[in-house]
């Protein structure tokens, strides 16, 4: 994923804890805060240690990363989304994983029908 494209910061993910909207299913829970002057979202991921050991939570990431790319032209351009992974995701494949990822975006209307 290009550098534009991630929230790093630990700064940056506890302004969106405090100041953002979420929401949650069973497998993921989504942040998101409205930045108007971007040109393009940006997203970050967390996967906890509870969630399983690093070759683990790493799968999940890149699963979250991927469904992202694919669905690169649907997000809103507008916002700045966290993903946190919840305890079910570590059983989860890649179309688990995306399917969970759409319902929260389309949930919350951050997500285009093109």
């Amino acid at each position: 994923m290009k550098k534009a494209y991630r929230i790093k910061a630990n700064k940056e993910f506890q302004h969106m804890f405090q100041h953002g909207s979420s929401f949650a299913n069973r497998q993921l829970v989504l942040y998101y805060i409205k930045k108007s002057e971007q040109t393009h979202f940006r997203i970050g991921l967390s996967v906890g240690k509870k969630i399983g050991n690093a070759v683990t939570r790493n799968r999940i990431k890149r699963h979250l990363r991927e469904a992202f790319r694919e669905l690169e032209s649907r997000v809103s351009p507008v916002y700045d989304l966290i993903i946190i992974a919840r305890k079910p995701t570590r059983r989860m494949d890649y179309n688990g994983v995306k399917k969970s990822l759409i319902h929260l975006l389309s949930k919350e209307k951050l997500l285009s029908k093109k």
